[in-house]
């Protein structure tokens, strides 16, 4: 059984009992993913370790505008 299958068998069983319909495949991914890397975070900060990634992104952002995605070079003056 396919996951539209699925969604369609669930959505009609919803309908009968008079329930909410569940969300369509894919409309939480992301959030999903969010929540997973959130949750990685958490877990390090309990267990004592540095939370991994902030610097390696703080250091993109600094880098991306260093190489002029965003930064802009003065015009001379006439």
């Amino acid at each position: 059984m396919s996951v539209t299958q699925q969604y369609l068998l669930d959505s009609y069983r919803a309908a009968q009992l008079g329930e909410r319909t569940p969300p369509a495949p894919g409309v939480c991914d992301w959030q999903v993913v969010r929540e997973v890397r959130d949750y990685g975070r958490f877990h390090a900060v309990v267990h004592e370790r540095p939370a991994r990634g902030r610097f390696r992104a703080a250091l993109g952002r600094m880098l991306r505008g260093v190489r002029g995605a965003g930064a802009r070079t003065p015009r001379p003056l006439p």
